[in-house]
């Protein structure tokens, strides 16, 4: 199964992914970054999957989202008739659900289930009963329960359960799983049809607060709904994607734990909700930030989990074969603490664009700033690891000394336009000291462009960002350069990589990797913002005929094989998607 032959489905706690053959191949219970209950993404049947689908096999022939909602709708139009299966996990209420409706649409079709049930990572093989009408299982802290009217039988041989029943017009045959700490207890049973209701009307009222309204309408809001499938409701946060280890490269070992939350993400997020008028959800981001950051400035994270733990240890599932051999698997990323300088300007930006915004004021999030700043006053000289976690030598990175310029400059704005308290005049002068050292250091004359860090020849797509920054003004030469040379020099293709590995050595990891999404959408923002709309836009449209049938996109796509690769969906992706259509709109982003 390609990456792109995955729809999402999820309760904003966790998030499930729905596999064009009818199989739920990942699954994490009870959020995002718990141990998964269904691996097969990441180690085939025997990690454990559930699969819904005709008896006969065979991928389906249609599938789409019910409008305005994550409700996924998988349809195989067979000879002997047509049958539909509906996914998806109602609000979190007691304990985490996934329901799967079977609906005889057209003549009868026989149908087959089979759900194997693996927990840690495949690694665990529960006890399963059957008694009641239903499937229960238990395994150490886990305990999932199988609710249907078809009769489901034990198999001993797959140690899971299966079931066999045949569907006619009119039919519906329910299956409704729920997952509880196995001390706990049973949860109550849910009625499929009631929680079917009641998911259409959240997702379709959430929706139905969307403020854009230009000419990219489908796009936006299908970015819009995986961005708020990713969220972690009881914090705010928002993960990065919700599965680990799908490879940047078929194959290779560029494979890293994604289901944690990105500071960096934080002022791109915020524009994107903000801009399509959601406050509430730009607000939770923002107070998530501010609760996550909080403590010594010297120890910040580039991420935190999604309660805002900051301890993220790396290990590899070792017995799992990993996406199309892609290994190895990890679990936890060690790039949590590296030192990346570009965050500390974020942080600040995305607290200054948020009082910009009109979000109602938090009274510690401008100390918060100033202690942030006070410790970057200090550190702006220091080499950092840089956005892409390189996993290599700390160096000069032009876009992290770029982002210190951002934070000096955002705190004097603070002082000049919103009447914060603070020594305006020092942070005015570290800021023209900063711009001046990028200047001399980080700038290439004879190409006409910024380089990727202090002294080297190469490029790096973060570039594309300073036309957003306000760096430089907009008609400066030296911002249209960069935009050129990253286009002649990083791009596969049409499409933009985030750097060259093999520049100035500049990474000790081993692998390719492809072009990187939301590079692209940049490129489509800066060309939107230097006033090259059509090439904008012929950009930004092919862009889009990547994403999958339902609408989502990975991290990276291959060019040469024509697929996505990377985690799936990527929330920084959707983020892009946003922030591009609306940088393409005439003029306030809302309408063109």
């Amino acid at each position: 199964m390609r990456i792109e032959d995955y729809a999402l489905i999820g309760d904003m706690h966790t998030a499930a992914l729905v596999g064009r053959d009818g199989s739920v191949d990942w699954l994490c219970l009870p959020r995002f970054d718990s141990g998964a209950c269904f691996a097969a993404l990441l180690g085939g049947r025997p990690a454990g999957r559930w699969l819904l689908a005709p008896a006969g096999g065979g991928t389906c022939t249609g599938r789409r989202y019910r409008d305005g909602t994550l409700v996924l709708e998988t349809t195989w139009d067979l000879p002997e008739g047509c049958v539909r299966v509906l996914d998806f996990m109602p609000p979190r209420g007691e304990a985490p659900d996934l329901v799967r409706i079977v609906e005889g649409v057209r003549g009868r079709v026989e149908m087959r289930t089979e759900l194997l049930m693996r927990f840690e990572y495949g690694s665990v093989i529960p006890w399963v009963r059957h008694r009641e009408g239903e499937m229960a299982v238990v395994a150490g802290p886990n305990a999932a329960w199988l609710q249907s009217p078809v009769e489901l039988t034990h198999d001993s041989r797959l140690r899971g359960t299966t079931a066999s029943f045949a569907v006619a017009a009119g039919d519906r045959a329910p299956f409704v799983l729920t997952w509880q700490q196995s001390w706990q207890g049973r949860p109550r049973r849910l009625e499929a049809g009631e929680e079917l209701a009641a998911t259409d009307r959240l997702w379709r009222l959430w929706l139905g607060r969307c403020g854009y309204r230009g000419r990219y309408g489908e796009a936006v809001r299908s970015s819009l709904l995986a961005l708020k499938a990713l969220t972690y409701a009881p914090t705010g946060g928002i993960v990065a994607a919700p599965t680990t280890s799908l490879p940047e490269q078929i194959g290779g070992p560029r494979n890293w734990d994604y289901r944690y939350s990105w500071l960096r993400d934080a002022s791109f997020t915020l524009q994107a909700l903000m801009g399509a008028g959601y406050a509430e959800e730009a607000t939770a981001w923002r107070d998530w930030l501010l609760r996550a950051v909080a403590g010594d400035p010297a120890d910040l994270r580039i991420m935190y989990t999604v309660d805002g733990s900051r301890h993220i240890a790396e290990w590899t599932a070792d017995w799992l074969p990993g996406y199309e051999g892609s290994r190895p698997v990890r679990i936890g990323n060690a790039a949590s603490g590296q030192f990346q300088l570009d965050v500390y300007g974020e942080v600040i930006d995305c607290l200054y664009q948020a009082k910009e915004a009109g979000l109602r004021p938090d009274e510690e999030a401008w100390d918060l700033q100033r202690a942030l700043m006070e410790y970057l006053e200090g550190a702006w000289r220091e080499p950092d690891n840089g956005l892409w976690e390189v996993r290599g030598p700390r160096r000069d990175y032009v876009h992290s000394k770029i982002f210190a310029w951002v934070a000096a400059d955002r705190m004097v704005r603070s002082v000049e336009r919103q009447g914060q308290e603070g020594p305006a005049r020092r942070w005015r002068a570290l800021r023209e000291e900063i711009h001046r050292d990028v200047c001399a250091h980080g700038y290439d004359p004879d190409r006409n462009t910024f380089t990727q860090f202090y002294g080297s020849k190469g490029l790096d797509a973060a570039l594309l960002l300073i036309p957003r920054l306000g760096f430089l003004p907009l008609d400066d030469p030296r911002v249209a350069g960069t935009v050129e040379a990253v286009c002649r020099e990083l791009t596969e293709d049409g499409l933009v990589l985030r750097y060259r590995p093999e520049a100035d050595d500049v990474d000790e990891r081993q692998g390719g990797e492809g072009v990187f999404i939301a590079c692209s959408f940049w490129l489509a923002h800066a060309l939107a913002l230097l006033g090259r709309r059509e090439r904008s836009r012929r950009l930004f449209e092919r862009l889009l005929s990547l994403r999958n049938d339902v609408g989502l996109l990975s991290e990276e796509y291959d060019v040469r094989t024509g697929r996505q690769t990377g985690n799936f969906p990527q929330a920084y992706s959707h983020v892009s998607v946003v922030n591009a259509a609306r940088a393409l709109a005439p003029r306030a982003g809302t309408s063109d």
